[in-house]
């Protein structure tokens, strides 16, 4: 068996003492847990451990990996200079991880000090790494680490990305120990550095259970608006662990759980047992995945077909047009059009047209698909391997109507466009995390380069969405 152990682990600074001084003292029980589970790891077997932190370099579509010989890194940030380490890395088992992440379609991204240089990174260790390695030390813990950054890819590719993790070690002979360092909610006070939301400490309770029963199917299962409103940044990390241990039983004990700043701190043993085909999570998460891409096909609607099949034919070589005949009469009129296209749950182009291009609304959904999957300057050009993944919207604007100022507006309701000059930015209606007039205006501001104290025209629309 390559992964022998494993847990969770918090990385507030004030825990080291160092750092807290007196405020240390306060959270004396997640110290002595850290100390416990840092025996715990040392009394195991493992050779190396990969410990994964929210505060590394974190990105988007792919999961880094520090790919250094040696690493270090300190708390003087906090006041600590003095606490500082240096690591030895595992060169082998950092490509063994990429090669066996690709196989399961988890893109990772190597951090040589090339690749490091090239997107602005400087290779230290975080605070979310030196922290728990100032305990799993004190306990006797001096392996090779293999510092891995979380990553916003869905849930699902992030649990593949422990899965992968496991074989890599499988498959070097290594023992892996395999270490989630994150907080929980940061708002279960009113005095919270995030502020408070009453559902921080449902989502802590929610979590301090499920890892406590090493429930991997849970944990991934957490309603997002439930972790958005907890703001807590250990979610991801703790899902990318438990998929280290796909396949295994596991004996899971919560060693101490704690908040007294208003932040959530878990410290958690998790023990691999023997093989437990019930317990072969990822295989059903692939199946899951494949069932939702033919649901998503089958209840796709005319315009989003028109979409879909014009980068179908466009990587297949072929140059198809709607024939007129097939076109429904409520679309050949002229209309702007915006396409926008999600994978995973993530954007992955949006263009549009304010005002129509083309002879009917069909060749305006047809050009912005290619141009949204194309010609998007935020995200390189889709791929043919990527049309099946992709999510599709179609809005049809209404025409612009001008309005005398933000009380006309509604961000649920009305796209918006402000002008200034020759600059103008849009922004579509009702998008997540969009609630306000403010918000609605400031961002399609940002959009189009205007200062908020510049004046500017605003005008409204409505649009039809398409799914």
């Amino acid at each position: 068996m390559a992964v022998v152990a494993g847990g969770v682990c918090p990385h507030p600074p004030v825990m080291v003492p160092e750092v807290g001084g007196r405020d240390a003292e306060v959270v004396v029980s997640s110290q002595k847990a850290m100390l416990e589970l840092g025996r715990r790891l040392r009394d195991s077997g493992a050779q190396v451990v990969a410990l994964i932190s929210p505060h590394g370099p974190v990105f988007r579509d792919a999961v880094a990996v520090w790919a250094l010989e040696r690493l270090a890194g300190d708390l003087a940030p906090f006041g600590a200079r003095q606490v500082r380490f240096e690591v030895e890395n595992d060169l082998a088992l950092a490509r063994a991880v990429q090669e066996e992440a690709a196989a399961l379609e988890v893109n990772v991204v190597l951090l040589d000090k090339k690749t490091a240089r090239s997107y602005g990174l400087t290779p230290d260790l975080d605070h979310g790494t030196v922290v728990p390695l100032y305990f799993l030390r004190r306990a006797g813990v001096d392996w090779p680490l293999l510092p891995v950054g979380m990553s916003f890819l869905p849930r699902p590719k992030l649990y593949a990305f422990g899965a992968a993790l496991a074989r890599a070690a499988a498959r070097l002979g290594r023992k892996l120990a395999v270490l989630a360092s994150g907080d929980l909610s940061h708002r279960l006070t009113p005095d919270a550095p995030a502020g408070f939301d009453p559902r921080g400490a449902e989502f802590d309770r929610e979590i301090v259970r499920l890892v406590g029963a090493a429930d991997a199917e849970g944990v991934l299962g957490i309603e997002e608006t439930l972790a958005s409103r907890a703001g807590e940044c250990g979610l991801r990390s703790i899902i990318m662990a438990l998929g280290a241990f796909d396949g295994l039983s596991v004996k899971a004990e919560v060693l101490s759980y704690e908040g007294p700043f208003g932040v959530g701190y878990l410290v958690a043993h998790l023990a691999p047992g023997g093989e437990d085909p019930a317990r072969r999570l990822l295989e059903r998460l692939a199946e899951r995945a494949q069932q939702a891409r033919r649901a998503r096909r089958e209840r796709e609607g005319f315009l989003v077909r028109v979409a879909r099949r014009a980068l179908e034919n466009y990587f297949a070589g072929k140059e198809e047009r709607e024939e007129e005949k097939e076109i429904p009469p409520e679309f050949a009129r002229r209309a702007g059009v915006f396409v926008s296209l999600h994978k995973e749950g993530q954007l992955r182009g949006c263009i549009g047209t304010v005002t129509p291009q083309h002879k009917n609304i069909v060749e305006e959904v047809a050009a912005n698909a290619l141009a949204a999957a194309l010609r998007d300057p935020r995200f390189p050009p889709v791929t043919a391997d990527e049309l099946a993944d992709l999510e599709i919207k179609v809005d049809v604007l209404s025409p612009p109507e001008p309005v005398q100022g933000p009380q006309d507006l509604d961000p649920k309701k009305y796209g918006v466009i402000v002008k200034s000059g020759g600059r103008q930015g849009l922004l579509l209606p009702d998008i997540e995390g969009v609630d306000t007039v403010e918000e609605q205006l400031e961002i399609a501001r940002k959009k189009a380069g205007i200062g908020p104290g510049e004046p500017v025209q605003l005008y409204r629309f409505t649009v039809e969405r398409h799914t």
